[in-house]
């Protein structure tokens, strides 16, 4: 059914089930799959006067790096073929629209990212990128919730806490 998979990925444990939702599903249905990381550039971070956000972005770019390697790693590990792509996100830039846009040159059937599930003030003040590519998108996108796979209640608080 899904010949192409395109999965966001950000390093969080939420992303990191994403990714493995999305490698499982490859594997079964045999398709070619798409790691997405895009390295945002967080104009609130730019504005403030004397701060040099250089250090942050690296960061970010090297964080990119090894997810890179890691997905790349575990996609030959279980025979699914595909690369790992990254975007530097400007200023300007909405990540939604980034991952949207891979997911349309990847040719995708299918998109796959985790949720956090923030609410109130979180919610409203962080954005959702999910929520945007769902409203957004013209294909299927699976979404993963911070619980998924979670089997008790304190469990789902603490992933909660921590996504």
């Amino acid at each position: 059914m899904f010949k192409r998979i395109i999965v966001a990925i950000d390093g969080s444990r939420t992303s990191q089930r994403a990714f493995q939702t999305a490698l499982d599903l490859a594997v079964q249905h045999e398709a070619v799959m798409q790691p997405f990381y895009v390295v945002e550039s967080a104009p609130l971070y730019m504005d403030f006067p004397g701060y040099d956000p250089s250090p942050l972005q690296a960061g970010l770019a090297e964080q990119g790096a090894t997810l890179a390697r890691e997905a790349a790693e575990a996609m030959k590990a279980s025979g699914i073929a595909g690369s790992v792509v990254t975007a530097d996100a400007t200023a300007s830039d909405d990540v939604a629209s980034l991952i949207l846009s891979a997911a349309s040159t990847f040719n995708a059937d299918l998109l796959v990212m985790g949720t956090h599930g923030r609410k109130g003030m979180q919610r409203l003040i962080l954005g959702s990128v999910a929520e945007r590519c769902l409203r957004q998108a013209t294909l299927p996108v699976l979404l993963i919730p911070s619980a998924a796979g979670v089997s008790n209640v304190q469990d789902v608080r603490d992933t909660a806490a921590n996504p």
